[in-house]
Order: C-alpha cells, then structure tokens, then sequence
C-alpha cells in the first residue's frame, strides 16, 4: 500500500466512531508487534477458549466435515 492510500484510509477512520478507531488502532500495534519481533500474549479469556477447545478435542467432540460445511454455507450467504 503507498503512503499516500495510507494517508487517504486515515483520513476516512477521523469520521468513524470512537470505538471502531480504537479496535483499529489496537489492531494496527498488534501488527506492528509482529514485525518488532514481539511476542504475542494471550489474553486469559483467549487461553481459556483455548483450553475449552483443546478438551474438546481430546474427548472426541468435534464437528463432522458436513457440519463445518454446514457452517461455511451459512455464512457465505450473508
């Protein structure tokens, strides 16, 4: 993206509101981390979704091929 698409987009989000410009702007540093060499922590919430999933798997609950399939039709629709 040239600098100037990028000052262009900047431009656009001063109209938006104040909680769209923060998700953005959190976003934004998450992936400037990325390219600082940081290193990701996640959130309790987030490891807790892990750990929920993580359990999931080991006892066998799991969706079947056609209910992901299910999923993504549904989706794809909207």
């Amino acid at each position: 993206m040239t600098a100037k698409k990028l000052q262009d987009a900047l431009r656009r989000v001063e109209a938006w509101p104040e909680s769209a410009q923060v998700e953005l702007a959190e976003l934004a540093l998450e992936i400037d981390e990325g390219f600082s060499g940081g290193v990701y922590r996640a959130t309790s919430e987030e490891l807790a979704g892990i750990e929920r999933g993580l359990k999931d798997a080991r006892e066998g609950r799991l969706a079947t091929d056609e209910q992901v399939e299910a999923a993504f039709d549904k989706f794809r629709r909207v």
